[in-house]
């Protein structure tokens, strides 16, 4: 089993910030596709940003502006840097390493916005 591990979930105030992390074994980052997802209560699993294989990012339009997908090949890790956050943010953020058909998903970490 591929461990994929977040961390930097919290509380956090309308228009504030937070850094996301998922870190996962090397032969993993360096091979698959390494993106973010989110999901809310009562609503499905949607795309927040994600590095393509062959190069580049996707972001969705509600990521655009505020949020910026990183990553550190020393560390094995993806980042998500959130900014101007607002309540509709709230939601489970799950890491995701996707390889064609294949897809490891971390545990996933709570972001709450709220004042």
């Amino acid at each position: 089993q591929v461990q994929v591990v977040e961390s930097g979930g919290g509380l956090v105030q309308p228009g504030g910030s937070l850094r996301l992390s998922c870190a996962v074994p090397g032969n993993i980052f360096s091979r698959y596709a390494m993106g973010w997802y989110r999901q809310a209560p009562g609503k499905q699993r949607e795309l927040v940003a994600t590095f393509l294989r062959g190069g580049g990012t996707v972001y969705a339009d509600f990521a655009k502006g505020r949020f910026i997908i990183s990553r550190d090949n020393a560390k094995n890790t993806v980042y998500l840097q959130m900014s101007s956050l607002k309540p509709e943010d709230t939601a489970v953020y799950y890491c995701n390493a996707n390889y064609g058909i294949l897809n490891y998903w971390g545990q996933g970490t709570q972001v709450t916005v709220s004042s």
